[in-house]
């Protein structure tokens, strides 16, 4: 019905920077909020930012200040620019629609299928 698929993961050293896409296609009639979340081995998975269709945004305190989120809201995509990035960023990060308006199926909340950042030298 909605799909959401992440792009951007990858390897990089601390205090550098990756970009983070999720695109988002389907069944869609309007998506409200999109987030990021991320879950590091062993840990639980946390909201790391969030943005409303009006650009309202919410971050994480551990983040504030590195990262921004963004979105395209005529192309359903949603991004995350990470900077100074640090080994403790090191998880799988995962888009999140909470509650997509779609044809057929009424309000759904989706997940993408995560990709994953290493933070490493």
């Amino acid at each position: 019905q909605v799909q959401l698929v992440e792009s951007g993961g990858g390897l990089v050293q601390p205090g550098g920077s990756l970009r983070l896409s999720c695109a988002a296609s389907g069944r869609i009639i309007s998506i409200n909020t999109m987030g990021w979340y991320r879950q590091a081995p062993g840990k639980q998975r946390e909201l790391v930012a969030d943005i409303t269709s009006d650009g309202a945004t919410n971050y994480v305190a551990s983040v504030k200040g590195r990262f921004t989120i963004s979105r395209d809201n005529a192309k359903n995509m949603v991004y995350l620019q990470m900077n100074s990035l640090k080994p403790e960023d090191t998880a799988v990060y995962y888009c999140n629609a909470p509650r997509v308006f779609t044809r057929g199926y009424g309000y759904l909340e989706v997940w993408g299928q995560g990709t994953l950042v290493t933070v490493s030298s």
